[in-house]
């Protein structure tokens, strides 16, 4: 199994930063790719950023040239820096990551517990 633990979370002030970060463990055969969604009560979860094994980004058109995605392969770890933040950036964030458990066996995408971003002065 795969264990997906994030960091980084809390209360900022509009226009600050914050860097989430998100570590795999476990027993799998590679990680292809990571990403970040977030969600707020009623609403769907959706997508902010996602990362390529080979390291190639995308970006939800709300956090374009404010949010950056990067990843540390060597350490299993995804990160979201997050510039400029804004109120409507609020929510509960949650990383996610696909992997194959074993050379021959099919994709899995795991899930994160999820880490609070509250953006307010």
């Amino acid at each position: 199994q795969v264990q997906l633990v994030e960091s980084g979370g809390g209360l900022v002030q509009p226009g600050g930063s914050l860097r989430l970060s998100c570590a795999a463990s476990g027993s799998f055969f590679s990680i292809y790719d990571m990403g970040w969604h977030r969600q707020v009560p009623g609403k769907q979860r959706e997508l902010v950023a996602g990362v390529s094994s080979g390291g190639n980004p995308n970006y939800a058109d709300s956090v374009k040239g404010r949010f950056t995605i990067s990843r540390d392969n060597a350490k299993n770890t995804v990160y979201l820096q997050m510039g400029s933040l804004k109120p409507e950036d609020t929510a509960v964030y949650y990383c996610h990551s696909r992997v194959k458990l074993e050379a021959a066996g099919d994709f899995y995408l795991y899930w994160g517990q999820g880490t609070q971003v509250a953006v307010s002065s």
